[in-house]
C-alpha cells in the first residue's frame, strides 16, 4: 500500500506538482512556509458572519482592524524551545515566526459600528450586522384606493 501518489510520465507529474502548489496565495493552503487558514463567509437577514479556522491560537494572538470599509484580520506569532545543559549551553535551540493576514472589503449594507469577534475552540468569529434600511422588509398587502 502506498500513501504517495505517483505518475511514471516524469514531466507531466513535475509540472502538475509545480501548479499545485499554491505560491499565489489562495486561502487555505501552504505558501512560502506560512499556513493562511481557510474563512466561511455566511450572509443572513440580519448579519454577516465570518468564521476562521485558527487552532492552537489564543484570542490575544489576533489582531484585528477596520480601515475604510477594509476588514483586517492578521496574526504575528514568535515562538522559541529552548534546551540547554548545566552550564547554560544549548543542547538544542528551536524558534519560529508564524504569520498571517486576511483582508475582506465589507459590503456598504456592513454596520461597521456594531462588528463583534469572539475566539472559541479554535474558532475565530466576526459578526457584521447589517443597517437596518439593508435587512429584508416583511411583506405586506397594499390596499387600493
Amino acid at each position: 500500500m502506498s500513501l504517495i501518489k505517483f505518475n511514471n510520465d516524469f514531466f507531466p507529474s513535475n509540472w502538475d506538482n509545480f501548479f499545485d502548489n499554491d505560491w499565489f496565495g489562495n486561502p487555505g493552503k501552504f505558501q512560502m512556509g506560512t499556513k493562511v487558514p481557510a474563512v466561511n463567509i455566511l450572509d443572513n437577514d440580519d448579519e454577516y458572519t465570518v468564521e476562521m479556522a485558527a487552532p492552537g491560537m489564543k484570542k490575544e494572538d489576533f489582531k484585528i482592524d477596520l480601515d475604510n470599509n477594509l476588514l483586517a484580520i492578521s496574526v504575528e506569532k514568535n515562538y522559541e524551545n529552548t534546551e540547554e545543559d548545566k552550564n547554560g549551553n544549548y543542547t538544542r535551540r528551536e524558534f519560529g515566526y508564524d504569520s498571517f493576514r486576511r483582508v475582506f472589503a465589507l459590503p456598504e449594507s456592513a454596520n461597521e459600528d456594531e462588528i463583534k469577534a469572539s475566539y472559541n475552540n479554535g474558532i475565530l468569529n466576526i459578526v457584521v450586522p447589517k443597517k437596518e434600511e439593508a435587512k429584508p422588509k416583511p411583506p405586506r398587502k397594499i390596499e387600493i384606493a
